[in-house]
């Protein structure tokens, strides 16, 4: 599975090392947020990395919410616990739990299907900055700390109508940006559609902390660091933006 080069498996548990982790992020999310850099003090390992190792271990169901708990850094052991029939958690070795999975309804575990969703979705999520996300802050006048960018991820929800499906597009559907005081919570609503059909929805929640009053020239500034680091990585990696 495309999956591989990310993670390692170690006594039937998985763990990332910061480059694996970063390199998804980059490569796979296209998502340069500093947090995922290899030599960044706060590294931790991208949500949707653990997303996509959650669907590779447990299939796609028809209605599945995820709700993120925990910050993973590098080198930490872990595994997928059973809660009950229609739960699933990824936790570490004394319990700690990072990310918690309820759903319902049917199960694939098409693995050409899930990694469809996994890349379709992922490349989608990783496009929140600059493209989402500063036109929401530019209309709410606030904006995220510039010199130290943190925006965790929350939740996420998706559900399909079928799963006799094989190639679901991801297309944004629509954002909002909900300020109290220094904290936001940003949505991001979207859909699955393959051939022109509607076949799913999702809707992905973000909490953003610190806000301050919203500056053009540090969000330019931002923005133009976040394109250098990407046309860096690019060049260094020869890959295709």
């Amino acid at each position: 599975m495309f999956l591989t080069p990310y993670f390692s498996v170690l006594n039937q548990k998985f763990q990332f090392t910061r480059r694996q982790a970063s390199h998804f992020a980059k490569k796979v999310a296209g998502d340069f947020n500093p947090i995922h850099d290899e030599d960044n003090k706060r590294f931790c390992v991208p949500g949707d990395l653990l997303f996509a190792v959650l669907l590779k271990e447990e299939g796609i169901s028809q209605k599945m919410r995820f709700d993120f708990s925990g910050m993973v850094s590098d080198g930490v052991a872990l595994q997928v616990e059973n809660k009950c029939e229609n739960e699933s958690a990824v936790v570490d070795e004394k319990g700690k739990e990072y990310l918690h999975m309820n759903r319902e309804g049917e199960v694939s575990h098409d693995s050409e299907l899930i990694e469809h969703v996994v890349k379709n979705y992922v490349q989608f999520s990783g496009k929140n900055f600059p493209h989402i996300m500063v036109p929401l802050m530019e209309q709410q006048q606030m904006m995220i700390n510039c010199q130290r960018p943190l925006v965790i991820y929350e939740s996420m929800e998706i559900e399909f109508s079928r799963l006799d499906i094989h190639h679901p597009e991801v297309e944004f559907s629509g954002a909002t940006f909900d300020v109290e005081g220094k904290r936001g919570v940003v949505t991001l609503n979207f859909d699955f559609k393959e051939d022109g059909e509607l076949v799913g929805k999702g809707v992905k929640r973000m909490v953003a902390s610190g806000l301050r009053p919203y500056d053009d020239s540090a969000v330019d500034d931002l923005v133009k660091r976040f394109i250098e680091c990407k046309e860096a990585f690019l060049s260094k990696f020869a890959i295709a933006a």
